[in-house]
């Protein structure tokens, strides 16, 4: 027996179908060249593995890892880069309900300040890659990342913006954007 609960925020309450899935925390981290490309990773695990995504990685929630620590921690392993938490802004903040099917995420956004002088090398999770934006429109990227995610990042770059995602088994996707500013 499916419930519906009501959500209310900030704007006309909407119903979201009960869907007892784990959720799950993670950072990105967008990276940007002295070019202003963005660095990207072809995801060698899932989710998203084929995919072109920002690095970064789930928050170790066991320990009670900040997400600021997840994204310095996530920089380090990922791209060999030590970061401290005034290196980041956090851009945006985007929750997906019933991601594939699988998960509920809540991830944080980073926009990393320091600029890369180089590529990074492979690593576990995938291979490295700058891209133009422009690029983004012809790559292989995850569906929410080119519907909203993207097109928000570039929006209220230097700002930030908090959306939600419902998920639907159909494949299409309810967009909100909570709050936004530049």
């Amino acid at each position: 027996m499916s419930r519906k609960l009501a959500l209310d925020i900030l704007h006309p309450p909407f119903e979201i179908s009960r869907m007892i899935l784990p959720y799950k925390v993670a950072t990105l981290l967008y990276c940007f060249n002295e070019q202003d490309e963005v660095l990207l990773l072809e995801r060698a695990q899932e989710p998203n593995r084929g995919f072109w995504s920002p690095c970064g990685g789930k928050l170790k929630m066991e320990l009670g890892e900040s997400p600021y620590a997840c994204a310095c921690r996530e920089a380090e392993e990922e791209t060999g880069r030590k970061l401290a938490p005034s290196d980041l802004h956090l851009a945006g903040l985007v929750s997906e309900h019933g991601y594939q099917g699988q998960t509920h995420w809540l991830m944080f956004l980073f926009e990393v300040k320091k600029k890369l002088a180089a590529l990074p090398p492979a690593c576990s999770e995938g291979r490295f890659h700058f891209f133009p934006r422009a690029a983004l429109d012809t790559i292989r990227i995850p569906q929410t990342d080119r519907e909203q995610i993207w097109p928000w990042f570039w929006k209220f770059r230097g700002g930030f913006f908090a959306a939600h995602c419902h998920c639907h088994a159909d494949g299409h996707n309810d967009w909100t954007l909570e709050e936004s500013f530049s």
